[in-house]
């Protein structure tokens, strides 16, 4: 096959090739034999060259077998560095037994073949996105490291939230105990303020019914039985001034009058319209009326005590039947209800 044609007067003869008779052919155009079914031709360089490439952005040399690939003689002359490509000299091999021995015999000849061999270095694959730090921590997966990444924000993400939702949590906690502290502090005093509201009030009115007790025994009713007719302050024409001036008891005549309180008689005879009256004037300068009486039992000047006789009922006067005409006069000399009064000293009539 090696050779030229023959000619017109030339005939061709049978070569019968022997194991002497060939010769290893050395050089640009060996062929080499085949290993593992891959060939030493550009086609299988490059689909290597584009699966370590590839392989460098996916997975680690350390998760994948490498790969071996020859190159052929003619392209090894026009390679860059290989061994400077991270990664493909791992999946780049030199074909075998019979590449070691082909070549140690290139590198006797000081062959291009060599030099290229020489130039591809065994490194191993790593991952681009891997940091620093990763990668000394002994992380050889991008993917992984991602993930672990990944997991690590969300655990912190999740710890400020649980902290966060903690720290609402315990504020509201706070506000809330805060704030029933302040009620049952508010109902606390609401209550002790309506209890002292409750006790003083009580001990007022205890107070009052103590002084009228007092009073009570100190004051007595004018008449004993009786009648109230008239009160203070109706209007009529049967009164000169237009109005009843005072509290009329009616009872029979000569029913007896008694003194309301003690005091000093100031007055006692005829005085007109009133008929028979006494002027009872008392330690503090008020005075108390005794009209239309039958008869007079004390004199001018005449002191007297809480009960004692002072006159009897009867008819003088303006009247229309037997009463006692009772009328209570102000030390200034100002009528007033007597009704009010003897209820102020604790009595009713």
């Amino acid at each position: 096959m090696y050779g030229d044609a023959p000619g017109e007067n030339e005939s061709w003869e049978e070569w019968d090739p022997t194991e002497e008779s060939v010769r290893a052919v050395r050089g640009r155009h060996r062929v080499a034999r085949q290993r593992g079914g891959l060939a030493r031709s550009s086609t299988v360089l490059g689909v290597g060259v584009i699966a370590a490439v590839g392989a460098g952005g996916m997975a680690t040399a350390q998760t994948k077998p490498p790969v071996s690939i020859s190159l052929p003689d003619s392209l090894t002359d026009h390679l860059p560095d290989l061994g400077s490509l991270p990664g493909v000299g791992e999946l780049v091999s030199h074909g075998g037994a019979a590449h070691d021995a082909a070549a140690a015999d290139a590198e006797a000849d000081g062959s291009s073949a060599a030099r290229a061999d020489r130039k591809i270095a065994a490194a191993p694959l790593t991952m681009a996105g891997l940091s620093t730090s990763e990668a000394e921590a002994g992380a050889t997966d991008a993917g992984e490291a991602l993930r672990a990444r990944i997991l690590q924000q969300a655990e912190q993400q999740k710890a400020g939230a649980i902290a966060e939702a903690k720290a609402v949590a315990q504020k509201a906690a706070e506000e809330k105990a805060a704030a029933e502290a302040r009620a049952k502090q508010d109902a606390a005093e609401a209550k002790a303020a309506a209890e002292k509201k409750a006790a003083d009030a009580a001990a007022a009115k205890k107070a009052e019914e103590e002084r009228l007790a007092k009073l009570a025994a100190a004051y007595s009713l004018p008449v004993g039985s009786y009648t109230l007719t008239s009160t203070f302050g109706e209007a009529g024409s049967m009164w000169s001034s237009g109005h009843h001036t005072g509290l009329d008891f009616a009872a029979p005549t000569g029913t007896p009058l008694k003194a309301i309180h003690s005091g000093t008689v100031k007055s006692a005879g005829w005085a007109g319209a009133y008929g028979y009256r006494t002027v009872l004037e008392l330690e503090d300068g008020s005075e108390l009326w005794y009209c239309h009486q039958s008869s007079l039992a004390v004199t001018v000047g005449q002191k007297v005590s809480t009960g004692d006789v002072i006159g009897r009922v009867g008819a003088t006067g303006n009247v229309t039947g037997p009463h006692l005409h009772l009328e209570v006069h102000t030390p200034g000399g100002t009528g007033i209800d007597p009704m009010a009064w003897l209820q102020s000293k604790g009595l009713t009539p």
